[in-house]
C-alpha cells in the first residue's frame, strides 16, 4: 500500500484544459521528478475545483487545503520549491479554499448535490483504506451484521431507488425478483458499458470511487443470494478497469470479497470483464450474451434476467450509479435518501452536460430539478451569449426539447411524457445555429451504425430513416417524406426487438414535433434556417466589407475565390464546395452566409 505525504488534485474540466491543465499537470510531474519527491506525492485529475473561467488552471494541494489558480508554466517551479520543498505557500498564486455552501462563491453551482460523486477527488481510488476512512464498508458491516436479505430489499424498495442506466425501473423490486427465483446458481452484474456519445458518468465513479459500487453489489447479492458478480466494462475505459482490478483485489485482501466475508457464511466473489465496444452491449440481454463468450445482441424477453438470465440462471443486472447509491442509504437511513429528488423519483441524477452550454462537464442534482435551473443556474446558459434552441436528454435515444420545456422537472415520468428519456445521463444543449434536422440525422446515423441487425425493423427501418434525412439535408427532400418518416418511426419503436430499436426514432419524432418548421424549410424552400446543411447554404463577399486582404483566396481548397489584392474578391458558386473556410478565417466578416 502507498501513502503520500501530499495529494495534488489538477482540476481537469474543459475550460481548464484549453488554458493548459494537461501541461500543468506534465509539468508539475517532471519538477517533483526532479526534486526527488514523486514518490511522496500524488496527483489525481478531478472534474472541477474552483471557477474555471477565472481561476483555471487550477489546482488544490492536500492536507493544507491551499488552492492554487491561474497557472501558467512559469509558475509551477517555484510553486513546486516553494510548498513542497520549503513548506510555504506561494501566495502570489493562492487562493482562500472557499466553504462548498459559500453563497456568494457557489451560488451557480449551490443547487447541485453531490452523493454519487462526492468522494471523486477526494480519495485515493487506489487505496482502500482511503474509502474505509470515509465510512466506506459500513453499510456492509451493518447488512451482514443487523440485517436479514428480506431486510435489505424492503429497505431499497421503501427508499424508491430506481435504476439509473436507463428505463428507472425500481431497484428493490429487480432485487425482489432475482431472490424469488428458483434456481441457482444467481449472479450479480454490474451494467459499466457506458456507450452514449459524450457520456462519461460511470467511467468517473470507477475511475474516482470503485469500492462504492463493489459494496453495493456485494450488499445486493446478500439480498438476492448470489455468490458470484461480473462488471461488464468497455475496454475503452483501460484506467477504470484498472482501478476496478485494484480495488477487487485489495477487497479480497480485507475479507470484503471471497469466501466468509466478515467472518460470516456469506461468500461473495467478482469479477471484471470486458465488452468491444458495442453500443447494443448496454441492452442487459445483449451484455448477458457477451459476458458468455457470444455474439453481442439482444434475445426476446421474457424471460427476463431475473429469472433466465446469464447461463440460464437468476441475474439481476444494475448499472454503476444504482450500485453505488445502495451503501449509502443502508449506511444514511432512509429519511436522508427520500429527502431528495421528486416524489416518484428519489435521490439524484449525475448528468454529463455537454453541447452549446457556457459549462460542460459531470454535475450532479436532485431528481426533480428543472432543465433551466441545470442548463442556466449549473450550466451557466449558452455560451457565446447566443439563444437557446433545445436539449437532448437520454443519448442517442433521447428526445430533443424546445425552450417551452425549459422549465419541465427532469425525472423518468415527466421527460417520458415529454418525448424524451432520461437514460444514462447525457444532456446535449443546443443553441440557436443546430439545425434540427441535421442533428436528427446525426443521433439516427449513430443508432444505425450499432444495430446488431438481429430483428428487420431496427437494422432496415433506420437505414431508411437516415437515407430519408441524409436527402432532405442535401436539399433534395420531397412533401412526402414528413408522413414516411412518422411511418417508419411508429413501425420501429412498435416492433423493434430491444430497447436500441424502440428508442431510436425518439430524436426524429420529438424534432418533426417541436421542429417541423426546419423540416419544411428544408423541403419545400430548399433553405436550412440555422445554416448547416452545405447543400441549401451560399457564401458571398459583401462589398463594402471586403478589404483585399486575399486571406479568403489562399486558403479556398478549390480555388473558388478570385481577386486583386486591395479590391473586393468574388466568390465562384459554381465552383464553390461550401467548405465555409473563407468565413471561417476572414478577418472583417466580410463573408456573409446565404
Amino acid at each position: 500500500m502507498s501513502y503520500y505525504r501530499s495529494t495534488i488534485l489538477v482540476s481537469m474540466d474543459p475550460t481548464c484544459i484549453e488554458k493548459g491543465a494537461i501541461q500543468i499537470k506534465e509539468q508539475i510531474i517532471e519538477e517533483l521528478k526532479l526534486q526527488r519527491i514523486l514518490d511522496e506525492v500524488e496527483i489525481l485529475d478531478v472534474p472541477r475545483i474552483g471557477d474555471p473561467e477565472k481561476e483555471g488552471p487550477d489546482i488544490l494541494v492536500y492536507p493544507e487545503g491551499s488552492h492554487y489558480i491561474a497557472l501558467t508554466p512559469e509558475s509551477v517551479r517555484p510553486l513546486v520549491v516553494e510548498h513542497f520543498i520549503k513548506g510555504r505557500e506561494l501566495k502570489q498564486y493562492s487562493a482562500i479554499m472557499r466553504d462548498l455552501m459559500d453563497e456568494e462563491v457557489q451560488e451557480p453551482k449551490a443547487k447541485e448535490v453531490r452523493i454519487i460523486l462526492e468522494n471523486i477527488g477526494k480519495i485515493d481510488p487506489r487505496n482502500i483504506e482511503d474509502y474505509i476512512a470515509v465510512d466506506g464498508y459500513q453499510a456492509l458491516a451493518k447488512v451482514l451484521s443487523e440485517m436479514t436479505p428480506q431486510d435489505v430489499i424492503q429497505t431499497i424498495l421503501d427508499s424508491k431507488l430506481r435504476g439509473r442506466g436507463g428505463a428507472g425501473f425500481p431497484t428493490g423490486l429487480k432485487w425482489k425478483f432475482a431472490q424469488q427465483a428458483p434456481n441457482s446458481p444467481k449472479y450479480m452484474v454490474c451494467n459499466a458499458d457506458e456507450g452514449d456519445p459524450g457520456a462519461f458518468m460511470n467511467r468517473k465513479v470507477l475511475e474516482g470511487d470503485p469500492h462504492s459500487v463493489i459494496e453495493g453489489m456485494i450488499i445486493g447479492a446478500y439480498a438476492v443470494g448470489s455468490n458470484q458478480g461480473y462488471v461488464y466494462c468497455r475496454a475503452e475505459y483501460p484506467i477504470a478497469v484498472s482501478t476496478l482490478n485494484i480495488a477487487i483485489k485489495q477487497a479480497k485482501e480485507y475479507g470484503l470479497l471471497g469466501k466468509n466475508i466478515l467472518g460470516t457464511d456469506f461468500s461473495f466473489d467478482m469479477e471484471v470483464r470486458m465488452g468491444a465496444g458495442a453500443f447494443v452491449c448496454g441492452e442487459e440481454t445483449a451484455l448477458i450474451a457477451s459476458i458468455e463468450g457470444n455474439r453481442g445482441e439482444p434475445r426476446v424477453r421474457p424471460p427476463f434476467p431475473a429469472t433466465k438470465g446469464l447461463w440460464g440462471r437468476p441475474t439481476n443486472i444494475n448499472n454503476v450509479e444504482t450500485y453505488a447509491n445502495v451503501p449509502k442509504i443502508i449506511h444514511r437511513g432512509l429519511e436522508w435518501f427520500t429527502s431528495f429528488g421528486s416524489e416518484k423519483s428519489k435521490g439524484t441524477k449525475t448528468f454529463a452536460l455537454a453541447g452549446d452550454v457556457a459549462h460542460t462537464g459531470l454535475i450532479e442534482v436532485p431528481l426533480g430539478t428543472t432543465l433551466r435551473e441545470i442548463i442556466y443556474d449549473i450550466g451557466g446558459g449558452i455560451k457565446d451569449g447566443k439563444g437557446y434552441k433545445a436539449v437532448q436528454t437520454g443519448g442517442p435515444m433521447g428526445g430533443c426539447l424546445p425552450i417551452k420545456d425549459l422549465d419541465l422537472p427532469v425525472d423518468y415520468e415527466t421527460l417520458g411524457a415529454a418525448g424524451s428519456i432520461m437514460g444514462s445521463g447525457g444532456m446535449v444543449v443546443m443553441d440557436e445555429d443546430t439545425c434540427m434536422v441535421d442533428i436528427a440525422r446525426f443521433f439516427m446515423e449513430f443508432t444505425q451504425e450499432e444495430s446488431c441487425g438481429k430483428c428487420v425493423p431496427c437494422r432496415i427501418g433506420t437505414r431508411q430513416i437516415l437515407e430519408i434525412l441524409e436527402r432532405i439535408c442535401a436539399g433534395e427532400g420531397v412533401p412526402e417524406d414528413i408522413d414516411e418518416l412518422r411511418t417508419l418511426c411508429a413501425v420501429i419503436k412498435k416492433n423493434s426487438l430491444c430497447g436500441l430499436g424502440q428508442g431510436a426514432p425518439n430524436p426524429v419524432e420529438s424534432t418533426l414535433k417541436h421542429f417541423l418548421d426546419e423540416y419544411e424549410a428544408h423541403i419545400y424552400e430548399k433553405r436550412c434556417p440555422a445554416k448547416v446543411c452545405r447543400n441549401l447554404i451560399t457564401y458571398q463577399i459583401v462589398d463594402g466589407k471586403c478589404t483585399g486582404c486575399t486571406v479568403c483566396a489562399r486558403n479556398c481548397p478549390v480555388g473558388a475565390i478570385t481577386g486583386e489584392r486591395k479590391l473586393t474578391h468574388t466568390i465562384n458558386k459554381d465552383v464553390c464546395i461550401r467548405c465555409g473556410i473563407c468565413h471561417q478565417v476572414c478577418n472583417f466578416e466580410a463573408v456573409e452566409v446565404n
